[in-house]
């Protein structure tokens, strides 16, 4: 167990030092890589039936959408902002859905709308 724990902190190590010399772009691609990771987390635990586990996920799908219409300035381009905020609406709202139905079509309208955001933010980070 002591090598194994090892490993867990040097991938800790790493992530944080990833986080610290990433770009903007880039961390706003690494929000849509855990959100993607967690939504498909959450629809392996509904296929297998846990439940607990898939509403885990879920939230923290959740905690990253809100983050990213937490970083919104509408000030640049406020007409953007507020599509964006409306979409991340869609995705939350679709999220609880999954959550309280166990809906997988609803997370997977979560990755079809926000898989595209995330392959053009990928785009602007330098190709990730």
């Amino acid at each position: 167990m002591n090598a194994l724990m090892s490993v867990a902190a040097a991938a800790s190590r790493y992530r944080g030092v990833q986080l610290n010399t990433a770009s903007p772009a880039q961390l706003v691609v690494m929000l849509y890589d855990g959100m993607l990771r967690f939504v498909s987390e959450a629809d392996d635990a509904l296929v297998r039936g846990d439940r607990a586990r898939a509403g885990e996920r879920i939230g923290r799908a959740i905690a990253i959408v809100d983050e990213l219409a937490a970083t919104l300035d509408p000030t640049h381009a406020p007409e953007l902002a507020e599509n964006l905020i409306a979409l991340y609406g869609f995705c939350k709202r679709r999220l609880f859905e999954a959550n309280l139905n166990r809906d997988r079509d609803a997370l997977a309208d979560v990755v079809t709308s926000l898989t595209p955001l995330r392959e053009a933010w990928a785009s602007v980070a330098g190709g990730r």
